[in-house]
């Protein structure tokens, strides 16, 4: 079998194949572009392994870049967009079940391959498109399997986040876990706790917004790694509730972390920081899940104070916990609303001071109630109208 490599990416990086091979060395595209063009899929970062060793790639090339030289990775900068090119190797022990004690290159690509992590994450692909397929790859491509290369009790030793990589390949692609692998999986769930947070979250992450969301939770529970994740040890009968939601593929992270702190009933400011999510993701899902307290009936300042990306995202996980939920219907409400922000109101602290209002806060509460009372709709937000009302309700308070 050949593949088609005129894909741009693909078709930029083969005369550096063309040119190692000159040199009288083998080379390849490996990894997950080379899957993902098998599956019809779109390709991102294009790897390349070759036998030739970093000195003697960096000897072929005029531009080259140390990116991971003690792993064996130069960037080559020959063609304009840098591509890494990885010696083949070898590695010894893992003590720690995340980094190998130390890395052997060798001159065999059989010898690389066997120590990824799933067979179809282990082809390898000539200049010309000839595939080499040493594990049975492309046959758990076309049965939509995921299989650990060799014995997967060793792969998961190697190194514990291809566990979660696992359900991540399974919601992401829609694939299913060979039952050695997944059973390996389980016996060996404990080893997560040695992987960062940060290197855990980036797989559960995109877990959360794949095509087969279900399948990859429900792994994720069935095998027990979810109890060595972060602060999910507790939260079993609510994560089984979120897997068994209808498999609607979430359009951002925001709505699949939304929807799952939801259900677990606990704060997501405490949740999201133990999986080092950015602050502007705590933020947004803070906003969701408030917004998602009061749904299905919000009131015209709960749209206001969650704000056009919250609403959207409580109006996706609503229609996901609430298939009958009219999405449309919040939208036309948000969008009715006569402002969206303090700074549409049409009145300001520096209005009331020219008035002669003192600025304190009596005038801030009266701008607080004339916004809450112009978001209602019983105020026009017109400042002739507004001005009056305030410096009345501002020398009430003096």
């Amino acid at each position: 079998m050949r593949l088609d490599l005129t894909q741009p990416d693909f078709k930029a990086a083969i005369p550096i194949l063309k040119k190692i091979e000159a040199a009288g060395y083998e080379a390849y595209f490996v990894g997950g572009s080379v899957r993902d063009a098998i599956l019809g899929l779109p390709i991102h970062d294009v790897d390349i392994a070759s036998s030739a060793y970093p000195a003697e790639i960096k000897r072929i090339f005029k531009r080259t870049a140390d990116t991971g030289i003690e792993h064996g990775t130069v960037m080559v900068l020959d063609h304009g967009t840098g591509y890494e090119v990885t010696t083949f190797r070898t590695e010894s022990r893992y003590q720690d079940f995340r980094r190998p004690d130390h890395v052997t290159f060798v001159r065999s690509l059989a010898e690389d391959l066997k120590r990824r992590d799933f067979t179809i994450n282990a082809l390898a692909v000539r200049h010309d498109g000839t595939i080499i397929d040493l594990f049975d790859g492309l046959k758990d491509l076309q049965h939509h399997q995921l299989r650990a290369v060799g014995n997967p009790h060793e792969r998961f030793h190697e190194d514990a986040l291809r566990m979660m990589r696992a359900v991540r390949f399974e919601s992401q692609l829609g694939f299913g876990i060979e039952p050695a692998t997944k059973a390996a999986i389980a016996d060996n769930a404990k080893l997560l706790v040695h992987i960062s947070v940060e290197r855990v979250a980036a797989e559960f992450n995109r877990l959360l917004t794949g095509i087969d969301r279900r399948a990859g939770l429900q792994d994720f529970i069935e095998t027990r790694l979810f109890a060595y994740a972060p602060k999910m040890a507790a939260h079993e009968t609510a994560l089984t509730h979120f897997s068994q939601l209808p498999d609607t593929q979430l359009t951002s992270l925001a709505s699949g972390w939304a929807a799952l702190i939801f259900l677990l009933r606990t704060q997501p400011l405490a949740m999201l920081k133990a999986w080092k999510q950015s602050n502007e993701l705590i933020t947004l899902v803070t906003q969701t899940v408030k917004l998602l307290q009061v749904m299905p009936n919000p009131t015209a300042w709960d749209l206001y104070q969650a704000g056009e990306a919250a609403v959207t995202t409580a109006s996706e996980v609503q229609k996901l916990l609430t298939p009958d939920f009219d999405q449309q219907q919040l939208a036309e409400a948000y969008a009715a609303l006569p402002i969206h922000s303090k700074k549409e109101l049409a009145l300001t602290g520096a209005d009331l001071i020219k008035a002669g209002v003192r600025p304190g806060p009596a005038m801030g509460k009266a701008l607080n109630q004339i916004e809450q009372r112009v978001v209602a709709g019983a105020l026009p937000n017109e400042l002739k109208k507004l001005l009056p009302i305030a410096t009345e309700m501002s020398q009430d308070r003096l």
